[in-house]
Formats: C-alpha cells, structure tokens, sequence
C-alpha cells in the first residue's frame, strides 16, 4: 500500500469562515446579522484568507522534508534539456575559398510584440568547402552487374569535350551519372551548373523528371535520394544549376576510386514521361552555395568573473544568466591568483555533485544549474576542536572566473521547421538562413513531482547496476530527455555475466508512422550511456548498448463499418489505432511500447481494431514482414516472430470497408 503524505491541516476557506460564523452565538448573542453585507462578516473572510495561507504553507512542509531526504540520499533534479536542430545557410554567390562560419554563431525566430526571439547557437565551426571533383563515370545495368564508362574530370569542367549523361543510347532505367569528390562536402549544398548541349526531353515535366539525385550516407551501405534546393535545367532541356542537400557522406569505391560519391540515376518509372535520347552535356561546373549546420537552443557566455574570494568555506558565487545546460569539458571555474611582482597563475577547478569524498586540497566546487549558484566547499568544526574541510578553498583575494557556460533550453525551443531565419551574427557572404525542419528535444527542468517517482528506483540501486532493473534506471538517468525506452536482457547470450542494454531513442512529437531514421541508436547517445554504466557495473559483467532488432510490419485489414457512422472517419481512426498500437513507444496492450520479443500475430491486430468506435466487424487480417534492410514486402504470415531483442514497427497499414 502507497504511504501518503499527510496534510497537517485539511480545512479550507470555506471550512474556516463556516466554523467561525458558528461560533458566533457562543460568544456575542446579540450578533444577529449574518449576512454577507454585515461587516463583521467581512471581518471573518478576511481573517479565514489571511488563515488559509497559513495553512496552505503549512502543508508545504512535507514536501520541504521530501525536498531535503533527496538532497540527503544524493539526488537532484534534472536540468532543463536544449531543443536541437540543423540550419541551413545559403551564400550570396560561390565563394573561390574556403569559408568558415565560426561556432556559437547565433540565428534566432523573428521577435514580436508579444514573444521575445528565441536564439540557437551553431555547435561547433563549419568550413564550406570549394567542391574537388576528381572523378566522372557514366554508367548502364542493374547494380551488381554495372558497367562504367570513365570521363576526364578536366574536360567536363572545362567544356572541351560533350558527352551524354545516361550511357546507353536509347536511355535505360538505371543510366547513371556519377561525380567523384575528393573532399568532403558532407551537409553543403551542392550546386551543379550544367550546359546542355541538345534538348532530347521534350514532352517531359520540369517538375516531376525522371531522374533522381542520389548519396550513400555516412552510416548506410545503400544510396538514398537527396533533397533537391533547385533545378532550372527544365528536366536536363536547358543549360542550368541544380542545387543539392548533401547530408553526411560516406566515402565508397566506385570503379576501384574511393571518393565522395553524388550520382543522377534514370528512373522512369518516377514519372510517366521517359528520354528517347540521352541529354547530351557541354561543361559541368560544381560548386558550393552553402552548408547545413547543427545547432543547439542555446547562448554561450565566455569568460565571466564572479568575483574575488575572501577565503572562507563556503563561498557563493552567482552566475549571471540562468538556468545552465550541462557543462562541456571546456566550461569550468578558473581561480586566477596574484603571485606578486606582476605574476598570476591560473588554476583549474572541478565540478563535482557533492562533497562527500572531497578531501582538504581537492580543487572542488558545484553548481547549482537552476538558479546559477556556485558554491565552494564547506569547512565543519569536529569534537576535538579540529576542523574538518571538504574541499580546497580560493585563496584570500584570488579572482573567480568561469572559462564559460551556456544558458537556456525548455519546450520553447522545439521550433517549427522554416522559423530561425534571422541572423544573430552578422557573417559576410551569408544571404539567408533557415531551419528545413523542425527543431526538437527541448525540456523544462524536472519538477518535484516527477522527481519523487524515481526515489524509490535510486533508492534500489544506490549508484549501482546489478539487477535488470539497475541497468533500466541508470540508462535513463544517464541521458534524461533523450532515452525514449530501455530494457535490459541479462546471459541473453546463454554466457553468465552477459548484459545487452536495448535502447530506443526518445522521439519527439510522436505522430503517424515512425521513420526508420527516428529509431536509429546516435552513436554519441550509445557512448554516453556506455560509460555511464561501465562505471557502476561488476567488474565481471560484460556490457553491450545497442538498438534493438526493429520488425517493420504491414497490414491489410477488411472489415464492416457500424451503420449511421461516417466511414471515412472509421477507417483512418483505425489506421491510427494500428499505428499505435503496432508501435515501440506507445504500442502493445498497455500503450507503454510493445514487449520486446512478444510475437505479433493475427488476432492481436483483430482485437485492437475492434476497439475502434463505428465498427462493426473485420472481415479479415492479411500481416506482411517488411525486410529490414531493403524494405521490400514479404509473404503473407499469421504470426511475426521476434528473437527477445526484437520489436514491431508499423510500416504501412491498408483499410478497406466492406
């Protein structure tokens, strides 16, 4: 049974003024008017609000109590999470050098009357590269059996010689074009001038060609379209620029040449027009027209003084802006001392979350991230009149410095996509910035409430990852806000000591089908929970994060829609329930996820489409598995078997009413 706190005293306004009117005729008999409009009336209402404030901070001192018990056991609150996302900056004109756009480089939403701007930070620095192309191929057939023919990268630029764009005479699906690069252009947007030689399109839609622009990104063993910026060739018709949004590459072998690889592929079947001859090209010229740039909703401040120390325990210092965001290992308190003819010496400080194993010379501080306090070790008298220090103390007269810190974060930055288009800081050669997509992962800071729900899993674990349920708390506690699901499978590997961490990414704005890009594990994510438990597992225990194994799922429902209801509605309120319900997160019986290795089979997905107001029966439930790596649709099935680390994903769910 649940302990509940309780309220010391449980009387309200109401309460109050009622006991008090009751007590009227036991005191002044003569008191006979009780009406509102009495003043002595009034009197009661005053002196019952002044009370239930009173009463109202009286109840407040268990949590005051809860507050200090977590602060005893080591506990704090989680520090408000920065919403994150990539901008894109578009230049004035190709640049014939290397351009850098410097970290902390701040863009911002436009400021209203009634909404103060909110500003993200880059990252880290940018250099918008100057394209080298060292390789050109045209190529024919299917992928594993290509057959390329190579170009000079030189007479292609230089326009001294013309050739066709896809290789085979009346062009196939599948031609080819591929550019070769030398250096890394990964999230630059590429710019392809083309002049076109003869016009062979005719009849094909500018908007809707029959080619698409391809890379294989970093991470990725297939290549994926690109997202195009522009195209005014009119479908390779015309001498033009395309621009492309050339994510993160991987560098792969073509033809037995290593290089960053961007290609056009001919693929009729993306419109209904085709070539009856290949375009043929003059020149092809490549360039950069700028580049696409993580940033984080934050303001970085540098070198800020707090203060000169007078050399007693306990020191406080304020920071000017709040609340923090977790420091980086470049932001730390700097103590600059005077050594006296003209000298100084600058030490480095370290931040802990307590004092409890700091010794007397440990160069320790803390900081409080809500409310900017810094705070330096105490010093506690003991019985035989000695003083027991924790911590190491700024020498008398000794300056204060934080090297720097970032401030910000909560909901508010979770951004819509095209909404940071003003810049912060003015950069030459920058014409206009934008974020294509939405910006996301923003947090408020943990509030009590949601803190006292992980007392009882800090109590069982103490720091210390044994159990299943261990490892589960801690993955979360290692990266609160990012973690979306974690279970933990223990000698899963028939191997004693074996643990297999399986987490999901948190993601945000969860709507309508996941995209596999969603749910993929970021290295920088995997790392940081890694380490954060190779700290407090045994010694003897072998440690493995890693993604779970993600069954992508289809289905093809059939069934009568209720009389007097609307079947259009009925039919997407079902797709929707099988989103959900076929879902990691927020699927399976409980809307908590669904069990990782539980089998789905047919009349799962019977008995949550029944659930659905307005219909009246299914008819049938065709289930296809979708392969994982190509994401083609397998045979039918009644039952989608999963290995413990595996979960179902929807991919696709047809509704048809009867």
């Amino acid at each position: 049974m649940a302990l509940e706190a309780p309220r010391l005293d449980d009387r309200q306004f109401d309460d109050l003024v009622a006991e008090a009117r009751a007590r009227i005729p036991l005191y002044t008999k003569e008191w006979t008017d009780h009406n509102l409009s009495d003043p002595g009336i009034t009197l009661i209402e005053l002196f019952a609000w002044m009370m239930d404030i009173v009463l109202y901070r009286l109840n407040r001192v268990p949590d005051k109590h809860f507050i200090k018990f977590m602060e005893l056991i080591g506990m704090r609150l989680h520090e408000a999470e920065p919403a994150r996302g990539m901008v894109t900056m578009w230049l004035t004109a190709p640049q014939g050098s290397t351009l850098t756009i410097p970290a902390d480089t701040q863009v911002a939403t436009v400021r209203t009357e009634n909404e103060a701007a909110i500003v993200f930070s880059t990252d880290g620095p940018m250099d918008i590269v100057v394209p080298k192309l060292a390789y050109a191929l045209t190529s024919y057939g299917d992928e594993d059996t290509r057959t390329y023919l190579p170009l000079s990268p030189e007479e292609i630029q230089e326009g001294t010689t013309s050739f066709p764009i896809f290789a085979s005479s009346t062009p196939a699906n599948n031609d080819t074009f591929y550019l070769g690069f030398e250096n890394n252009i990964s999230n630059h947007i590429l710019g392809v001038n083309l002049d076109v030689n003869l016009a062979q399109g005719a009849g094909i839609n500018p908007r809707n060609p029959p080619y698409i622009w391809e890379v294989v990104p970093i991470g990725k063993d297939k290549w994926e379209a690109v997202d195009l910026d522009l195209d005014d060739t009119g479908g390779l018709n015309q001498s033009g620029l395309i621009r492309l949004h050339v994510p993160e590459l991987a560098r792969s072998e073509r033809n037995g040449q290593q290089a960053y690889w961007v290609r056009c592929r001919y693929d009729y079947t993306k419109a209904e027009e085709r070539y009856d001859v290949s375009p043929q090209i003059n020149r092809v010229q490549v360039n950069s027209w700028g580049a696409t740039i993580s940033a984080t909703n934050v303001t970085r401040m540098r070198r800020e003084v707090l203060g000169r120390s007078d050399g007693t325990p306990g020191q406080r210092f304020y920071l000017e802006h709040k609340p923090l965001i977790a420091r980086s290992s470049d932001e730390y308190i700097l103590v600059r001392r005077d050594e006296g003819q003209g000298l100084t010496r600058e030490e480095r400080w370290q931040e802990v979350t307590d004092f409890a194993n700091s010794a007397a010379t440990d160069r320790h501080y803390m900081i409080d991230s809500d409310t900017g306090e810094v705070r330096f070790g105490p010093a506690l008298p003991q019985q035989d009149g000695t003083i027991l220090r924790y911590g190491a103390l700024p020498p008398q007269g000794a300056m204060v410095m934080m090297t720097g810190y970032r401030f910000g974060g909560g909901r508010e930055g979770n951004v819509a996509a095209n909404t940071l288009t003003v810049m912060k800081t003015a950069l030459p050669y920058i014409a206009r910035v934008t974020n294509r997509f939405p910006a996301a992962g923003g947090k408020d800071a943990e509030n009590l409430e949601n803190a006292k729900t992980r007392v009882p899993g800090h109590l069982r674990s103490l720091g210390r990852a044994v159990t299943a349920a261990d490892f589960e708390y801690l993955a979360r506690e290692a990266a609160p806000g990012e973690v979306g699901r974690v279970v933990c499978l223990q000698d899963s590997a028939s191997r004693q000591g074996e643990v297999n961490v399986l987490v999901i990414p948190s993601v945000p704005n969860l709507a309508g089908y996941l995209v596999p890009e969603s749910l993929e594990l970021p290295n920088a994510l995997r790392q940081k929970i890694q380490a954060y438990l190779d700290d407090r597992r045994l010694l003897s225990t072998r440690l493995d994060v890693t993604q779970p194994a993600y069954q992508w799922v289809k289905t093809e429902v059939r069934l009568r829609v209720a009389p007097y209801h609307d079947s259009k509605k009925v039919l997407d309120a079902v797709r929707d329930r099988l989103i959900e319900f076929i879902d990691p997160l927020r699927g399976g019986m409980d809307g908590k996820g669904w069990p990782f290795g539980r089998d789905l089979v047919v009349a799962d997905v019977m008995a949550a489409v029944q659930t659905v107001p307005g219909v009246n029966f299914v008819r049938s439930v065709r289930l296809f598995e979708i392969d994982r790596r190509q994401f083609t649709q397998g045979a039918e099935t009644i039952e989608i078997r999963l290995p413990p680390q595996g979960v179902v994903v929807s991919y696709d769910h047809t509704i048809i009413a009867d």
